[in-house]
Parts: structure tokens; C-alpha cells; sequence
């Protein structure tokens, strides 16, 4: 409702409640609320109704009562005292009419508590740590290493094997990690890895040590960053707490289980050893005692971690995923980047070779976001980063750094704000998943710097609209007009599930949109408890958006929604 028509409602109220005398009860209403009762609901975050006031009216949001009775007490007043006719009829007209705006604030407020209590239920699932039931695992030498599956400009990646696993009934080694296999498929040659990983279901990562030293606490200082996805468990206790700058200091912040975040399980330092294609692959990485040219120190961090068949890029050189399937994994995308951001977390280096890939009992690829050892996480900077000189580090890869970023220019109190860097990068990666170049990429893609919203390349027609339309607003230039990758992922989410529901219903009708909440609650709750379907992609993603809900977030992807709906048919009019 807006203030016109709210204020049009008043009037005509106004216009039947002087004849019939209600200005006695209306004196009455006024007295009970007076200007201190401005407040409306307890101290917590309340629902603001942006979809019918202005940000600029933000006081009168949450003053609404107090507003209205002041302005039908004045009414009242003028009614027997001075004014003129005109403006006491407009007082008390107005009034009315916000009586009516904060209706809609009790329904949102009704709405809000709907999306609180569904948070409530669906943050209760946590996640498990295979190796938690374990006291080993904190040396080397638990593990059985096999072959090299990844090499990167700061460390290896090794297939491994626990030792300390009780085997199977079947005698077979046991997997520690529930990995899901598809069946066949042409597009790639799932039968060996499949069996690999039966056989080598975890992974270790061994991080290049140049100049950190060798003491362990020297290491796990340097290579903190690496840790912030690591589980409780990780460390050893006595290693939790190292020597920060001569005195006991905590590590950087540690993100919470996600299925979209790797997940380390272990992390320990030991001596680099001889690993399969060591001198071949990176000779002079190793130590002097294994390569008297080589360079590296003796000791390094050692990170194990979950054993995963492919990396993004790997997967999108041999295949394309379907239109829903590459909207699933955009989607993915924006709830690991959305859980880093509510965490404080920026991951700083997305692209598709630092994005790990499997595939679910419905053939649905899972990606998890990996590789965290430029993030920013620092405890006492959240997602600002001051940039006084060009010596601080805006993060990794240069193709893929967010405009706000790739632009900051250093001085005297400038501030690198990341809250919505990592969102740009996965809309320009979405590109990739859709089958085209990445436009950022190559000596003739766009720049980051200086494009054009408008020099966007356009997605295949074949891909949804509403999935067209997020992408190109991730890649809006100005970070105050961009979607966050909250609001993102809502607009992928009611465009997958609710698009029937809530097609042709105007944007501010919440109830509507709580209903549908609670219905669609109950269907996840339902699908859980029936059987193994709870443990897929799509599932999961559900279980996200529930636990996840907001009702200034889902009002302002509906918002958006809607807007691209009204555009796109307009142009077809125009045609």
C-alpha cells in the first residue's frame, strides 16, 4: 500500500466518521497511544515494510502507532480549536491512514516470527566430522598416501587413506566418508574414480613451506588461513592456542560446517616426505635433504580433507551441465559464499579450479568452495579491510576481483568493503557453468576495472530468465545497486521452487509468501525423515533457504523478481 493510497483511505474514513460521531472513540484511541509508546514489538530486528514506504521514512517505520496517534489526537484538538478546515481534515485523514500502513506491520511482524521459527527448526542439523570418533589421525604416518591428484602455486594435493579405519564387514577398506556414486555416465569417465575413491575416499594437501621455518608454530602462524574451514577437531588441543607476536593469541575465525565449504578434518605440521612424482612435479619445492637444490624448509601443514572426483573446471572441460543443473550450482555457490559472509569471512580467490565437485544419488553435482589460503578472516576486520597502502593484499586472482576491489585506490582511511566481492566473482564464474567463456577471462576479456554493464556478453536464451537476470545483477558495477549472495540465492530459490505459488501476486502480500514457507517446510521435513532423498543436492539446498530466512531478504528478492518479470514483458509489449 502506498502513502497515497493509504492517505486516499483516510480520507474516505474521514469523510463517514464526522457524520456518525466516531470522534470520541477515535480521542479515545489516540489517548492510549501516546508518543512514548512509539516502539512497536520487543528490542529484536523487526520486518520493515519497505515495499510500501521509502528507505528515507525509516523512523516512521518503526514509530508508525505512535505517528498515527499523534496525528488523530491533533485532529481531534484542531476539530475544536483553531485551523483551518482544510488541514484539520488532513491531520486527521492521515492518521487513519497510517492506522492502515501499520496493519501491514502487524502482518509483517506476523510474517517475521513465521520465518524465525522455521530458522529455529532448520538449524538444528549439524554436521558430523567422520573422523571425530577417532583420537588418531594427527601424524603422517596414520595415512596411506597414494598418487598426486592436484597441484596448485601454494601446495599439493594427495589421494590418502586412514589407517587407523576398522575395515568393513565385507573386508573391503573402510571409507570413513559416505561417498554416493552415479551410475554411468558418457561425458566422463566416472568408473575409475569412482574406484579410486573407494579406495582413497580422503585427501591430503601439503602446503608449500618456503619461509615460514620449521617449528610448528611458526608454520601454523603463517599458513592460518588455511584453517579457517577447519572442524573443532583439527588441531591437536595443546596446538589450538600458538605464539602470535611473542604472546598466546587465538587462530583466525574457524567457519562452521557447510555443505557447500570443504571441511578440513585434520591439520598437523610433520616433515615434508618423498612423495610419488615429487622430484618430477615440484623438485625444487623440496627440502635440501631430499633435493640439494631445492628450497624448501623441512617441515610444513598438512591438511586432510575429503577426497573430491573433480574439480569445477575439470568437470565443465567434459561436459555442460543441464539448464536446471547449472542453476543448482549457481545456486550452491551463492549459499557457501553466504555462509562465509554471515561468518565474516571472504574467500577473496573464487574461481572454478578452487571449486570442488561431486555428484549426489540423483546425478546432481555438488560443489563446495575450497582453497581459503587468501581469504580475509581476520577477527577484529570482519568484511572491511582498511587499505592505507599498496602493500596490503586485496586477495587472489586479478581476473575475477570485484570492481569495489580492483579499483580501491590506497590512502588515510580508505576501506575495502569484500561484503559483496566474493557474489560479483560467482556471477562472472556462472558464465563457465553455462557453457561460454568467462568474460573476465583472456588477454580480450572485459576488465574489472573499467567494463560496462552493458559490454556483458549474453547468456544462450535457452538458460531461465530469472537465472539470466541474477547473474547480471551480480555483475553490477556499483556494489550498493548488486544483489548480496543471500538475496541472490533467495531469487534462484523461489524461482526453482515457488514459481507457481507465487506467480502474478504482488510483491508486498508476505502472508501469502509465509504460507507458502510453511508448506514448503513441511514438504522438506516430510522428504527427510521418508528416506535417503534428504541427503541430496536439492535437499540440501532446501534445508539452506529454510534455515537460512529472512523477511527483508525475501522481500527484496521477490522485489526483484517481479521487476524483471514487469521488464521482460514490457519489452515483449514494445515489440
Amino acid at each position: 500500500m502506498s502513502v497515497r493510497h493509504a492517505i486516499s483511505r483516510g480520507l474516505q474514513l474521514a469523510r463517514s466518521a464526522i457524520p456518525l460521531g466516531l470522534l470520541k472513540p477515535a480521542g479515545r484511541v489516540a489517548a492510549k497511544l501516546r508518543p512514548e509508546r512509539f516502539r512497536v514489538g520487543p528490542s529484536v530486528r523487526t520486518a520493515q515494510p519497505q515495499a510500501f514506504l521509502p528507505s528515507r521514512y525509516r523512523y516512521y517505520r518503526t514509530s508508525l502507532r505512535g505517528l498515527a496517534g499523534q496525528l488523530q489526537s491533533a485532529g481531534v484538538r484542531r476539530l475544536y480549536g483553531s485551523g483551518s478546515p482544510r488541514n484539520r481534515a488532513f491531520c486527521l485523514a492521515f492518521g487513519f491512514g497510517v492506522v492502515f500502513i501499520e496493519q501491514q506491520l502487524d502482518e509483517d511482524r506476523k510474517s517475521a516470527a513465521t520465518c524465525q521459527e522455521i530458522q529455529a527448526v532448520f538449524r538444528r542439523k549439524k554436521f558430523q566430522n567422520p573422523l571425530k570418533q577417532f583420537p588418531d589421525g594427527y601424524k603422517l604416518e596414520d595415512y596411506n598416501i597414494g598418487k598426486q591428484i592436484g597441484k596448485g602455486s601454494n601446495a599439493a594435493v594427495y589421494e590418502a587413506a586412514a589407517q587407523f579405519a576398522p575395515p568393513k564387514e565385507n573386508g573391503s577398506k573402510s571409507s570413513l566418508v559416505e561417498l554416493r556414486e552415479d551410475g554411468e555416465e558418457n561425458e566422463t569417465p566416472r568408473s575409475l574414480t569412482c574406484c579410486s575413491l573407494g579406495n582413497f575416499p580422503l585427501a591430503i594437501k601439503m602446503m608449500w613451506n618456503f619461509g615460514a621455518g620449521s617449528s610448528s608454530e611458526a608454520i601454523l602462524k603463517s599458513m592460518s588461513h588455511e584453517l579457517v574451514p577447519a572442524d573443532a577437531l583439527a588441531l591437536k588441543q595443546e596446538k589450538e592456542k600458538i605464539t602470535l607476536d611473542g604472546h598466546f593469541g587465538d587462530l583466525l575465525k574457524r567457519v562452521s560446517a557447510h555443505p557447500n565449504v570443504i571441511r578440513v578434518y585434520r591439520a598437523f605440521t610433520a616433515d615434508v616426505p618423498l612423495l610419488q612424482g615429487a622430484q618430477e612435479e615440484y623438485p625444487d619445492l623440496l627440502p635440501a635433504r631430499l633435493n640439494p637444490a631445492g628450497l624448501g624448509n623441512n617441515r610444513t601443514l598438512f591438511l586432510v580433507m575429503k577426497n573430491y572426483p573433480y574439480t569445477l573446471r575439470q568437470h565443465l572441460d567434459k561436459t555442460t551441465p543441464s539448464n536446471r543443473q547449472g542453476a543448482l550450482m549457481v545456486l550452491q555457490l551463492l549459499e557457501g559464499v553466504d555462509h562465509l559472509c554471515r561468518q565474516g569471512v571472504a574467500h577473496r580467490d573464487l574461481k572454478s579450479d578452487n571449486i570442488l565437485l561431486e555428484f549426489d544419488t540423483d546425478c546432481c553435482p555438488r560443489l563446495v568452495i575450497t582453497d581459503f589460503g587468501c581469504c580475509l578472516a581476520e577477527r577484529d576486520s570482519g568484511l572491511q579491510l582498511p587499505f592505507n597502502s599498496n602493500w596490503v593484499d586485496r586477495g587472489g586472482n586479478p581476473s575475477l576481483m570485484a570492481p569495489e576491489v580492483a579499483t580501491a585506490v590506497p590512502g588515510c582511511g580508505v576501506v575495502i568493503d569484500y561484503s559483496k566481492s566474493d557474489a560479483w566473482a560467482v556471477g562472472a564464474i556462472s558464465y563457465e557453468i553455462f557453457g561460454q567463456h568467462n568474460p573476465f577471462y583472456r588477454a580480450v576479456g572485459l576488465d574489472s576495472r573499467s567494463y560496462q554493464e552493458k559490454q556483458l556478453p549474453p547468456l544462450p536464451s535457452i538458460v531461465p530468465a530469472d537465472v539470466r537476470s541474477v547473474i547480471r545483477l551480480l555483475l553490477r558495477r556499483n556494489p550498493n545497486k548488486r544483489p548480496s549472495a543471500r538475496v541472490g540465492a533467495n531469487m534462484l530459490h523461489l524461482s526453482l521452487w515457488a514459481q507457481k505459488s507465487l506467480a502474478n501476486q504482488d510483491c508486498a502480500d508476505m502472508c501469502k509468501l509465509a504460507d507458502w514457507l510453511l508448506w514448503q517446510s513441511a514438504v522438506v521435513l516430510l522428504k527427510g525423515c521418508s528416506g535417503p532423498s534428504g541427503n541430496t543436492v536439492q535437499a540440501e539446498l532446501q534445508r539452506c533457504f529454510l534455515s537460512n530466512l529472512d523477511l527483508e531478504d525475501l522481500r527484496t528478492a521477490v522485489g526483484f523478481l517481479f521487476y524483471g518479470q514487469a521488464q521482460r514483458q514490457a519489452c515483449i509489449l514494445s515489440v
